[in-house]
């Protein structure tokens, strides 16, 4: 088995996504500042371009703050099926000639090459790779390398745009040292307002306080942070499959032709199992709902989506689903909810009507859960609906 310091694992990133798939397909977009998101008042930047950046523009922004730091901006409003497209182009083409690789989000890589130096030089074949990919796509894409996933994803933000860099082995401290800490995954603006105060900047500081204080201040997240900071995360490459998915059935106590607890009680699947996937830092890309008649002849329909964890968003499919699912007016015994083709990843802010206050509210809704139980807060449809068949739970399956 190969040790750590003997990994060779590539980060890639393709650079401001969205607002490169725009350009892609009208280039009279290209060079100029771009906001991808709401066209309303309360409307969030989904994505911008680096000419809106350098005004201050950034994801997850209220657009109405957006236009005023940059008010030449173009605004769009997104199509997130052509970006799914998009990615599943280069995930094709990586899944071809990546002996191991993860796909982290719609837009995101890690490949592990550990092994290949004996045949091939790391560096060049995953250049050749990068290469390829903006070739056939047409998508400028970034990439970092060297011994794992952390300097590896900082390389790839200190290349862009567009550009690759080379971590050797051994030089993972010297490389991080001079960043701010800021540049350390999962530190937030929070942690590093709190390392700000104790005079912490750099992470050449960081990496030189006693880890015990670290621990003292920030507790198990302490530890970890100054592992990072030494350049040191052992975490692996884990191999990307379309095939887990996160479903839930419901049988009833008996057979109904109650059409709106139906859809009540699809609600509230669908509730939970998207809260499960935000719980497991994952987005899906397929959405399933199955009926059972009394006579025990099932029937089931899928249709792929754009990624997503989005309560809304995949409440809206299973509806759509079921009501062209369930045509013969027959009693029902039992309905299901299934997820599939799941990525690692956070919730995008991909429906593009999304508004500040709403995602601010899942937010809050998802930290209630997360503190007293997955049932602790609901939509009203949800409410009382178990009392009609079993109670729901969602579960993996392999």
């Amino acid at each position: 088995m190969l040790q750590t310091g003997d990994r060779a694992i590539v980060h890639m990133d393709l650079d401001a996504f969205f607002v490169s798939v725009e350009c892609l397909r009208n280039s009279a977009l290209r060079g100029k500042p771009l906001i991808i998101g709401g066209s309303s008042e309360r409307g969030v930047v989904a994505s911008c371009s680096y000419e809106a950046r350098y005004y201050g523009v950034h994801s997850a922004m209220p657009v109405k703050l957006a236009l005023q730091l940059c008010p030449d901006a173009l605004v769009i409003s997104g199509d997130m099926d052509a970006y799914s497209k998009y990615s599943h182009l280069v995930t094709d083409i990586i899944a071809e000639q990546a002996p191991v690789f993860e796909k982290s989000s719609i837009d995101e890589f890690y490949l592990d090459l550990s092994g290949m130096d004996r045949f091939f030089g790391c560096y060049s074949w995953a250049h050749e790779m990068r290469q390829k990919i903006m070739k056939e796509t047409g998508l400028p894409i970034s990439m970092g390398l060297s011994i794992n996933k952390l300097v590896s994803k900082v390389a790839t933000g200190e290349s862009k745009p567009n550009g690759e860099k080379h971590v050797e082995r051994g030089m993972e401290k010297d490389f991080l040292a001079p960043l701010p800490v800021r540049k350390i995954p999962m530190i937030g603006e929070k942690t590093s307002r709190f390392l700000y105060d104790m005079g912490i900047r750099t992470v050449r500081v960081l990496s030189q306080m006693p880890v015990e204080m670290l621990e003292a201040s920030l507790g198990k997240q302490g530890r970890v942070i100054w592992n990072r900071a030494q350049g040191i995360d052992p975490s692996p490459v884990m191999p990307y499959t379309e095939q887990k998915s996160l479903s839930t059935e419901c049988t009833f106590d008996s057979d109904s032709i109650d059409i709106k607890m139906m859809r009540n009680m699809l609600t509230a699947m669908s509730e939970k199992l998207a809260f499960k996937l935000r719980s497991m830092q994952k987005l899906c890309a397929c959405v399933a709902v199955k009926i059972r008649y009394a006579n025990f002849d099932t029937e089931s329909r899928q249709v792929q989506i754009a990624y997503t964890s989005s309560d809304q968003s995949i409440i809206r499919t299973v509806h759509e689903l079921f009501d062209k699912l369930y045509q013969r007016r027959m009693r029902i015994r039992l309905i299901g909810v299934r997820l599939s083709q799941l990525v690692h990843g956070h919730y995008q802010i991909n429906l593009f009507d999304d508004t500040e206050e709403m995602i601010r509210l899942y937010q809050a809704m998802d930290r209630i859960r997360v503190k007293h139980g997955a049932k602790a807060v609901s939509r009203a449809v949800s409410l009382g609906i178990s009392r009609k068949g079993d109670e729901v739970n969602p579960f993996m399956k392999g």
